[in-house]
């Protein structure tokens, strides 16, 4: 019997291993971990497996991989963090876990938006007050000086923050 090795480079691995979290497998993500994958490996783009399981919205896997040690501060190559990801796609459920194990409200990108700001650009009001609710601030300013107030006036949100959260 002739037994075929197939060996792998690290950034195959990588891919792999940001697939089955693309995918939401908690079997494949938990066979990873146990033969000692490190949980915070970006690929090519920055993404985690935690960035990658919150956007599409796995959140079983994002529970195993944040029960496992996933950073919840870990940020992509434009700064972004797992939960500016859900933030902008308003996945609530999600950000409350993210927020639970610690993920800062308040953390910016490099352009200078939190996900609060992307949270009012798209729309998304139940992740606004949710945010909100947690701490986030609605006056910090991103690199071009506006705030998230300032995009929800934009918008027509008048009287948001005052309404809404007493903020």
């Amino acid at each position: 019997m002739n037994a075929q090795t197939v060996n792998f480079t690290p950034e195959q691995i990588t891919a792999l291993f940001i697939d089955a979290a693309r995918e939401g497998d908690t079997d494949l993500l938990t066979q990873f971990l146990d033969a000692g994958m490190v949980i915070d490996t970006p690929d090519s783009r920055g993404y985690t497996a935690l960035i990658v399981s919150t956007y599409n919205g796995h959140l079983d896997a994002a529970r195993l991989l944040l029960a496992r040690g996933a950073n919840t501060e870990s940020v992509d190559l434009k700064g972004a963090t797992a939960l500016s990801g859900v933030a902008f796609k308003g996945m609530t459920d999600i950000a409350q876990v993210l927020i639970d194990n610690g993920a800062q409200v308040d953390h910016a990108n490099f352009s200078g938006r939190t996900p609060l700001m992307f949270a009012i650009m798209f729309g998304r009001t139940d992740m606004a007050r949710l945010l909100l609710s947690a701490g986030a601030n609605p006056d910090h300013r991103d690199g071009d000086g506006v705030s998230a107030r300032d995009l929800a006036e934009r918008q027509g949100v008048t009287g948001f923050f005052d309404q809404e959260t007493g903020a």
